[in-house]
């Protein structure tokens, strides 16, 4: 069972599992907000195969799926919106 969480506590989860299993050079937590846009080169500057990264990390610890690769752009534009999603997708399964 997942265990519960606020979307503030989700967030900084969620940071600390990007900042951990994403191969990002010269990030460090203060560089990643709530706002900071994923895949925007004035932003974390991510790329197709972090993507994919996401997607599993995202079913690996909190048992949501991503299937819709048009859903994915604007579910992984931020923290934010990966944690609204998170949330939506646990409270409509139970788990939250």
């Amino acid at each position: 069972m997942i265990k519960p969480m606020d979307r503030n506590e989700l967030i900084e989860d969620l940071k600390g599992h990007i900042l951990d299993e994403l191969p990002l050079e010269d990030v460090n937590p203060d560089d990643l907000q709530a706002d900071t846009l994923l895949f925007d080169e004035d932003g974390l500057g991510l790329d197709s195969l972090d993507a994919v990264e996401l997607v599993v990390l995202l079913e690996k610890h909190y048992d949501v799926a991503v299937a819709d690769a048009e859903a994915a752009r604007k579910i992984f534009s931020t923290l934010s919106s990966l944690a609204d999603y998170v949330l939506e997708q646990q409270a409509g399964s139970g788990n939250a």
